[in-house]
């Protein structure tokens, strides 16, 4: 039995840039072992599975190493293909159950809007490796539920030049770090980047899940609610994000790259 799959890169509208995804649209339901195994195969930092309900889909996300409870860019790629292959009307929402509940995707105006729970951050002291492994200066450092470290530096330019120490990094308990500072680019309001070898990604280009937890502590910061922010990897993502209570809304755009088939 053959299975479609798309590759998409997420939070841009240029072809290699932003967090490429590669979305599967299963006819049936698949168990744990071959999922893991697409996804090692196809090698990116996220591979989403989608299975159809009647008001719903069912989706879960697996990295090359492990499946993940939240995510924001492959849920971004999943809601593209969904729309683009005409299998939902772009004037209707599409709702997705998943680990960490109901996730809504909206079509707006060519950007693609989520609403994704909030995943504040609360303060902590974190390991001291965390700390070496970075090679920073925190102004601020605090944890939230996905076992993620949110580390507030001092300015854009020492987080653009950023070199962390992943051996050291992977070393410390958690999902991942987000390193993020006020941003001096135009047209942005804060920047990061987010790093992760615990699970074999070495530098996530875009991170969707972060972004549920940065705009909640930049809005406690800067007693704002809307934000447009920047994640200054490599390949370079934006995303727009919007404070709502407990809910965090996303907007971005997606690009497909390729489409193909898997044989097993």
């Amino acid at each position: 039995m053959t299975t479609p799959v798309v590759q998409v890169d997420a939070f841009t509208d240029k072809p290699f840039c932003g967090n490429p995804a590669a979305v599967c649209i299963l006819e049936e339901l698949k168990d744990d072992a071959w999922m893991q195994n697409v996804a090692r195969e196809m090698n990116l930092s996220e591979t989403a599975f989608l299975i159809k309900n009647p008001d719903t889909y069912d989706l879960r996300w697996f990295t090359p190493a492990a499946e993940v409870d939240l995510c924001g860019h492959a849920t971004l790629a999943s809601a593209h293909v969904l729309w683009e292959n005409g299998q939902v009307d772009r004037g209707q929402a599409i709702r997705f159950m998943t680990k960490s509940g109901l996730l809504t995707c909206a079509w707006k105006d060519g950007w693609i809007e989520m609403d994704f729970p909030a995943e504040p951050e609360h303060h902590d002291v974190p390991p001291r490796e965390l700390i070496d492994a970075l090679g920073v200066t925190p102004v601020y450092t605090g944890r939230n539920r996905l076992n993620d470290w949110l580390v507030e530096i001092e300015s854009e330019t020492v987080l653009r030049r950023l070199a962390p120490d992943f051996s050291l990094l992977a070393a410390v308990p958690m999902r991942g770090v987000m390193v993020t500072a006020r941003s001096v680019t135009r047209g942005y309001d804060f920047i990061s980047r987010f790093f992760a070898p615990r699970v074999n990604i070495a530098e996530d280009p875009v991170t969707g899940s972060a972004h549920c937890c940065l705009g909640p502590y930049w809005q406690k910061r800067l007693k704002r609610y809307a934000f447009y922010a920047w994640q200054a990897s490599a390949r370079g993502g934006e995303v727009h994000v919007r404070v709502a209570e407990e809910r965090v809304l996303l907007s971005g755009k997606a690009i497909t790259v390729m489409v193909g088939t898997l044989q097993v």
